[in-house]
């Protein structure tokens, strides 16, 4: 791959890869085996262009993804979704991707707490990189909307069975700092 890969907080003019997201969500999940890859197009398509994802293209090809969510009326922000195409894995893209939205964050939700739940070792070694450490899910949000997202999940028996205590995922949370820069776009 010698094209050059632009990351980008996305808006209108990106909304057309929806579909094609959800579909990498979705198969990157089966291959996986987790349960969280399915996500409805229509949230993805809004997430976009409200400037709430961050986009990686190279070319006129989507090459990752990620959106922001905030919750518990902003008090709390996470990043979801988070996906490289195949063809552009082991390039270092997801931690760029991640970080791009992280920014977006402190941009957007300057006094959001940014967090995250995960059971991937890349995810939590990006996470571990840009300043997160594992948290109890009691320092997570307690939002009903939030747990639902889970049900979609093959461990969602362990999280309720604990009382949204614990699961296999492995809660982060942001370091905070208002001093961090904020940045529009990365390229590779």
């Amino acid at each position: 791959m010698g094209n050059l890969i632009n990351i980008l907080v996305t808006d209108k003019q990106h909304s057309h890869f929806a579909e094609k997201i959800c579909t990498l969500l979705e198969e990157s999940a089966k291959v996986r085996g987790t349960g969280i890859g399915k996500r409805d197009v229509n949230q993805i398509r809004s997430k976009i262009e409200n400037g709430n994802a961050v986009i990686a293209l190279c070319g006129d090809e989507i090459a990752g993804f990620c959106y922001v969510q905030t919750w518990q009326n902003g008090s709390y922000a996470s990043h979801s979704a988070l996906i490289v195409a195949p063809e552009f894995r082991a390039m270092g893209l997801a931690k760029k991707i991640k970080e791009t939205a992280f920014f977006l964050v402190r941009e957007k939700y300057p006094d959001a707490n940014i967090f995250g739940i995960t059971t991937s070792l890349v995810v939590m070694k990006i996470n571990t990189e840009l300043g997160y450490k594992p948290v109890t899910f009691s320092e997570l949000p307690q939002d009903e909307n939030f747990w639902k997202q889970c049900q979609g999940c093959k461990n969602y028996d362990i999280l309720l069975r604990n009382e949204r205590k614990m699961c296999l995922c492995t809660g982060m949370l942001a370091s905070f700092n208002k001093e961090q820069k904020t940045k529009k776009a990365i390229l590779l």
